[in-house]
């Protein structure tokens, strides 16, 4: 199987896509009903006071994962595990490493099962095997943070019997809503809070909104009725923007790898394997 940072793997296509900024948010907003996860989240990150640095350093270390040379995303991945073995978090009076592997397996089966799913829905256009495909390329990227490759679910049947497990140790905790209150417009100073009424709408709610309907339910707040149709049109939209400025858009890790690489590794649908 391919590595997601080889240019010929779905991984590699895939997350150019410029749908994969909501698919992101998403996965932000799945993440926090596991109540152990998001307590390590809230109880060690400074994201209330550099909401957009967090976000930003997380997107950082999903593109490199991706576009980033092996020598770079190990150094990167050597860094994470690094600070995750040093933080903690308590719940209930007791006190847990973040780096447990439950809650590793957690945080990247939200990731890469929101990635795939909302892309899906905003019609992408994924086959079912590169589906299959792309869930088992990202089985190196679990193995980056922690986790051991064939412990961790490599296909659509595996991910689906993943959560089906899981979702009696999920819940709406004081946390998980302190998460959906920040994702939907995060405290901004200057200019930039102008611009928070219009990513609520565009982007902070319609990220909720294209959630499982299991997840939903456990958040317990109402989603836009027709989600993927806005979905679909953001994403239509979004297209009509000249791919080499979407390339400009922080991180930059497609504009430096096909720097690095040559303009034949361009990311296309049309490479799809």
């Amino acid at each position: 199987m391919l590595a997601p940072n080889d240019p010929n793997s779905v991984s590699w296509q895939m997350y150019a896509d410029p749908m994969m900024w909501v698919a992101g948010i998403s996965s932000l907003y799945l993440q926090s009903l596991h109540p152990k996860a998001v307590a390590g989240v809230v109880q060690n990150s400074n994201f209330k006071t550099d909401p957009f640095g967090r976000l930003r350093r997380t997107a950082d270390f999903v593109g490199l994962g991706v576009y980033g040379t092996d020598e770079a995303i190990s150094a990167a991945a050597a860094r994470v595990r690094a600070t995750h073995r040093e933080l903690r978090g308590v719940v209930d009076g007791r006190t847990f490493r973040v780096d447990e592997p439950e809650l590793l397996l957690w945080v990247h089966c939200s990731e890469v099962y929101s990635f795939e799913t909302v892309l899906d829905r905003a019609g992408y256009g994924l086959t079912d095997r590169q589906k299959d495909r792309y869930y088992a390329e990202q089985r190196f990227a679990a193995a980056l943070v922690g986790l051991h490759a064939d412990e961790v679910p490599g296909s659509r049947r595996e991910m689906a019997e993943y959560f089906e497990e899981v979702r009696p140790a999920l819940a709406r905790t004081q946390d998980s809503e302190l998460i959906y209150n920040f994702l939907h417009g995060p405290a901004t100073q200057g200019v930039l809070r102008h611009g928070m009424p219009i990513y609520r709408v565009l982007v902070g709610h319609l990220a909720y909104s294209v959630l499982p309907d299991w997840a939903i339910d456990l958040h317990g707040h109402a989603p836009y009725r027709n989600a993927t149709l806005r979905l679909r049109m953001l994403r239509r939209t979004a297209l009509l923007i000249p791919p080499g400025l979407r390339r400009l858009v922080p991180p930059g890790h497609i504009r430096r790898a096909i720097a690095r690489e040559g303009r034949h590794v361009t990311p296309s649908k049309a490479r799809l394997p």
